[in-house]
């Protein structure tokens, strides 16, 4: 096993998340900010929820590249600008991430901010992965 994903019972449940994860040795890769930028560059997406899907796309897709997998992914951290937004669309966000990760729970830092650096973004994902045997 390359991820092993610690929840404490002493800890509140994990939903939709993990509390800890231990990588063994592998490859670490630094997934910088992701929004639900489309190829052209222009933010698509109306909703939360859309804008997570895509831009969790987008982890995904630049994880690829680098030689991982969805799997991989051991930590993430999501911007959003309206937290109201997130919380009265989580299950639009959990079909979202299902879409992605499946049932892949990495650690996970969800973060308000008041903007992004891109106005028409609604949520920014940052991610790291370790990939095994590499």
């Amino acid at each position: 096993m390359t991820h092993r994903f610690v929840n404490p019972d002493s800890l509140a449940p994990a939903r939709g998340f993990s509390h800890a994860v231990v990588a063994t040795p592998g490859t670490t890769v630094y997934l910088g900010g992701q929004v639900a930028f489309d190829a052209d560059g222009a933010v698509v997406g109306e909703t939360m929820a859309e804008q997570y899907g895509i831009a969790l796309g987008n982890v995904v897709t630049a994880l690829e590249a680098a030689g991982g997998t969805p799997t991989d992914i051991v930590s993430m951290v999501v911007y959003v600008t309206d937290m109201d937004a997130y919380r009265s669309d989580l299950s639009g966000i959990g079909t979202a991430h299902r879409a992605h990760l499946d049932r892949h729970f990495p650690a996970i830092a969800l973060i308000g901010v008041s903007e992004l650096v891109e106005p028409a973004a609604l949520v920014e994902i940052v991610a790291t992965a370790v990939i095994p045997g590499t």
